[in-house]
């Protein structure tokens, strides 16, 4: 009998704020702008992409459009979601 599998779904994972502020630090620490992006997407559909655009004050759009793999949001965009989150960005030296 072979082994049945499924697809990896971060949005498994993502069901609680520490969960998901602990996916943002964790995606943070790769330094990977695009990774970042898109796990704060992942994050806004693990909430509800409106209600986490309503929350921040951006568009739906803004949120599909920046927050994806690849994507490149703006400094404003980024503040605006992570606050949603309860969190603020911090300089600390390398």
């Amino acid at each position: 009998m072979p082994l049945e599998t499924r697809e990896y779904d971060v949005q498994n994972y993502l069901k609680t704020p520490e969960d998901q502020a602990a996916y943002i630090e964790a995606a943070l620490e790769t330094d990977d702008p695009s990774f970042i992006a898109q796990a704060l997407g992942e994050i806004a559909r693990a909430r509800g992409v409106t209600a986490f655009a309503e929350e921040a004050g951006l568009s739906r759009e803004a949120i599909y459009k920046g927050f994806k793999k690849g994507g490149n949001p703006t400094l404003e965009t980024l503040s605006k979601a992570t606050r949603v989150l309860g969190l603020r960005l911090s300089v600390v030296p390398a």
